[in-house]
């Protein structure tokens, strides 16, 4: 179980500028467990990364050395809780990246987790705040649907929230049924553009297979869209109780990251990744926070697309999706209201 200490915390001076960055500081918040590892892996390899930062309550100091020797030109620097720590590791940082929590196991629904990391994504939440005020925040742990509305409103308290810089990352759901579509079509993967909106939770997840190109029958429909709402659930099973889904999840996050660098840092137009942010596509349904197609700028979020037309059954399941969603981010406002 994750706990952070927060003490004597002091606001950072540094004002990002995304004209001024050639390359960015990435913190990596959970560096140690079973996502963080391997998404620290993959940050070091991305040329428009200068510092990769990395936060754990313990080990992280090794990893980084281990990750360290790797011939790439960034900086890796390793921090635990000690000698402030988590301080060190956020201070001046352009993107924060956070898997910390803890897994899946047998039987546990992402809400499930809810009580254990809250809590953990609070804390560094009110720690990113006050360190790196003006940093993009990219929330992995789950349930996201849930703690993108937790960090959310802890920046509220602090008065800094800007909604552009808050993404919960949902690309795992588009990488999971672009592969799925393309072992049921024989097609090449990385060819399937698969629109998935929605949340990031069971019947929260919407694939919109009406807009990928392909026909499927009603069978092929709802056992794609089954095992696209459910795929986390093949990978823990297939664990049997030892870990969740951390190396297909790192890839996404990774590739998410990647493109928020491509973004921020060359400031290159046209950049789109799905993504749960503050969203007005529900707005009149009372829903704060929406996963869609999301074109990213200098700032973070620039557009926030459309759903486009709906099949029928994308209907039914979106009215399914929309009133459990609702809960799960009242769950969020309301872990931040009383705490």
């Amino acid at each position: 179980m994750f706990a952070f200490k927060l003490v004597n915390f002091g606001v950072s001076k540094r004002a990002f500028s995304s004209s001024a960055v050639t390359a960015a500081k990435v913190a990596v918040l959970g560096a140690a467990g079973g996502i963080g590892q391997p998404l620290s892996l993959l940050l070091k390899h991305n040329e428009l990364i200068s510092h990769l930062s990395l936060y754990d309550i313990v080990n992280t100091p090794g990893v980084a050395a281990d990750i360290s020797h790797i011939n790439t030109a960034s900086k890796v620097t390793g921090y635990v809780p000690e000698n402030d720590g988590l301080k060190l590791a956020l201070t001046d940082a352009d993107i924060i990246v956070i898997p910390a929590g803890v897994p899946r196991k047998p039987g546990m629904s992402r809400d499930d987790l809810f009580n254990t990391n809250a809590g953990i994504v609070k804390d560094l939440a009110i720690a990113a705040a006050q360190y790196a005020p003006k940093a993009h925040l990219a929330v992995i742990s789950n349930p996201v649907n849930s703690t993108v509305p937790i960090v959310s409103d802890v920046f509220k308290k602090f008065n800094i929230y800007d909604p552009r810089r808050i993404f919960g990352v949902t690309t795992l759901d588009i990488v999971r049924a672009s592969r799925f579509v393309s072992e049921l079509k024989g097609t090449n993967p990385k060819d399937e553009k698969i629109t998935v909106v929605g949340g990031h939770s069971g019947v929260t997840i919407i694939p919109l297979l009406s807009q990928s190109g392909h026909t499927f029958t009603d069978e092929e429909l709802k056992a794609l869209t089954h095992r696209i709402q459910f795929g986390g659930d093949e990978v823990v099973k297939a664990k049997a109780g030892t870990g969740s889904a951390t190396l297909s999840m790192a890839y996404a996050a990774s590739r998410f990251t990647g493109s928020l660098l491509r973004a921020i840092v060359k400031g290159e137009k046209g950049v789109i990744e799905p993504s749960y942010v503050k969203s007005d596509l529900f707005k009149s349904d009372d829903i704060e926070y929406f996963a869609s197609n999301v074109e990213l700028c200098s700032e973070g979020v620039g557009k926030v697309h459309s759903l486009g037309k709906l099949s029928a059954y994308e209907k039914e399941l979106l009215s399914a999706a929309l009133p459990e969603l609702k809960k799960n981010i009242t769950k969020g406002v309301d872990f931040v209201a009383n705490n």
